[in-house]
């Protein structure tokens, strides 16, 4: 029983027909069968098929039941855009409901009769009921989507709020690391650059006392060079007197 409860499936569909009022479709899905209760306001109907009679539709089709109550679910638990929809009268008054589909590119058709029911306020108040508790259960979970969607929202927006801080102090930390780096790079290309001004002055200095050095060294040479010119031109005259004494004598 409980595994049986557990399979079931309710669907309900506002069939919308060509030339006709809509009617609503309530379809209660087993494993092995279903039963469907339709309304169009007024008047309603119930189709029971039983596991013999699925079993039956199923193997005409060479479908397995567990498919064939796939597709039916299928088209009577949504409105297929590609199907044709018809409901129309029977003996006795019935209604038959089909609807078309395609296999193999073969358009084919499902029938299946459905029954006055005996009591159409009671189907026609079940179905309003079910749509009812449908649609509060789906508002819920507009509800429901629409919190977690601003929650999310709301997270993801302080997510962005932290990202932005984070890169707005990334990008103060770089600014401040690169002043800083800027600062150090100039203070140490000023120590280089005086440094650089002290060294060429010692050097300046340097090779003017070389110079000095170097023109007085110069100087003293030339006057030794100029008195031994000077001595030996005496010498000279002093040889050169001492010949003519001789000679006269």
């Amino acid at each position: 029983m409980v595994d049986e409860w557990e399979k079931t499936k309710h669907t309900c569909l506002r069939l919308e027909l060509s030339g006709a009022d809509p009617i609503f479709i309530k379809g209660t899905w087993y494993h092995s069968h279903f039963d469907i209760s339709i309304t169009d306001g007024s008047s309603s109907w119930i189709c029971n098929a039983t596991e013999d009679e699925v079993a039956e539709r199923a193997s005409q089709w060479d479908q397995p039941v567990s498919e064939y109550l796939e597709l039916a679910e299928q088209y009577l638990g949504f409105q297929q855009p590609n199907s044709v929809y018809a409901f129309s009268d029977a003996l006795e008054g019935c209604k038959r409901l089909s609807w078309t589909f395609e296999k193999e590119g073969t358009k084919l058709e499902w029938r299946w009769k459905c029954k006055p029911s005996n009591d159409s306020k009671k189907i026609t108040v079940g179905i309003l009921d079910f749509l009812m508790e449908a649609n509060i259960r789906l508002s819920e979970e507009v509800v429901n989507k629409t919190r977690s969607f601003e929650k999310m929202k709301s997270e993801a927006e302080k997510c962005l709020a932290q990202g932005e801080k984070i890169c707005n102090e990334k990008t103060e930390f770089e600014t401040e690391t690169y002043a800083k780096f800027l600062s150090v790079l100039n203070a140490k290309k000023a120590k280089l650059r005086a440094l650089r001004d002290k060294e060429d002055s010692v050097r300046a200095v340097e090779e003017e006392e070389s110079t000095d050095k170097t023109e007085s060294f110069d100087s003293g040479r030339s006057d030794n060079e100029q008195s031994e010119q000077e001595v030996s031109k005496k010498a000279s005259s002093s040889k050169a007197r001492g010949r003519k004494r001789a000679a006269r004598s």
